[in-house]
């Protein structure tokens, strides 16, 4: 089927990716002015399943946006109670007391959330607005005018089989044209990628640095769990020259959110990032935590970990980058 074949369809602002970024977007921009036309393409099936993190939750920007988010009854209930930062040896953990931590370890006043459930409320949110929303639908391609600019996105096309044949099924993308196209895939989305190539965002920047972050779902045993407690870790089983540490987050229900990082620069090429993970976890002081729990969800997702001095340029003819996508994590 030729390129001419596909549908269109023609918006004031085309968002791609539902994530905090995309959907904040849109509802901020409704919020200014109802009479745009707004649409939020999502590649997962649904609002807030691609949304990997368990995080601890700074409420400014939510207040800003949706000041009434508690009435409203918003997933964020959990407010941080305790914390605790842990140096760890191989067999022992030392605490540092809060007081020598710095600012941004100090989570007074912050919430434990799950960052899916928050998407997933922010997205009835925005289309109570007026926003559309289409998940299942991944933007495979940019479009570009006469003019070089950025006009759009075409979704990927459906029925291809493993070789690049159309099927019997298949169903071709459509170009989804709007005055202004917002980018908001997460980390490494590649049309952020090539629009950062395209027009040199990135020129006269630091190059961008990034990490692996692990993250499980743990149901523990109710005298392993202390509602609202945060804890982080650094130290074993990395070693000195090795950017990393860990989470724990008891949240509500007797889960805990469990993670580690570390930073895709380690020197030692047979370092294994989820091994590292795992090594984490026989830790006593976390093994403890773990003891007759489960495992019910886990998952892994790339960092941006470069910090301002490695942003690009957030906006192009036609564009915006934002969220991940423009590094500011």
């Amino acid at each position: 089927m030729s390129e001419l074949q596909r549908e269109e369809m023609l918006y004031d602002v085309v968002i791609v990716g539902a994530g905090p970024a995309g959907l904040s977007t849109a509802i901020k921009l409704k919020q200014d002015n109802s009479d745009l036309s707004v649409c939020l393409l999502e590649k997962s099936a649904e609002v807030g399943a691609h949304i990997l993190s368990g995080n601890v939750f700074e409420t400014k920007a939510l207040d800003e946006l949706i000041p009434n988010w508690k009435e409203l009854g918003a997933p964020v209930k959990t407010e941080v109670s305790s914390e605790d930062f842990l140096f760890l040896s191989k067999e022992k953990s030392f605490k540092v007391p809060n007081f020598l931590l710095p600012k941004a370890l100090q989570n007074h006043g912050n919430y434990i959330i799950s960052l899916s459930n928050l998407c997933k409320w922010l997205g009835e949110f925005a289309e109570n607005l007026g926003v559309e929303i289409f998940p299942g639908f991944a933007a495979s391609k940019l479009i570009y005018n006469e003019k070089d600019e950025v006009s759009g996105v075409q979704t990927g096309d459906m029925g291809i089989d493993k070789d690049g044949n159309k099927k019997d099924s298949f169903e071709p993308g459509i170009n989804i044209n709007a005055k202004v196209t917002v980018f908001a895939e997460g980390c490494r989305g590649h049309l952020g990628k090539e629009l950062i190539k395209k027009y040199n965002l990135s020129k006269d920047k630091s190059p961008q640095q990034y990490g692996i972050g692990f993250k499980e779902i743990w149901e523990v045993d109710e005298s392993q769990h202390e509602e609202g407690l945060v804890m982080h870790t650094a130290g074993w089983p990395l070693d000195n020259a090795t950017y990393g540490g860990s989470f724990c987050y008891h949240a509500e229900n007797k889960q805990i959110f469990l993670g580690y990082v570390i930073g895709l620069d380690y020197k030692n090429p047979y370092l294994s990032p989820y091994d590292e993970f795992q090594k984490f976890k026989t830790h006593p002081a976390i093994k403890k935590i773990l003891t007759n729990g489960k495992r019910i969800a886990y998952g892994a997702r790339a960092l941006i970990e470069g910090g301002i001095q490695s942003l690009p340029t957030m906006y192009m003819p036609g564009g915006l980058l934002v969220g991940c996508d423009a590094g500011t994590l």
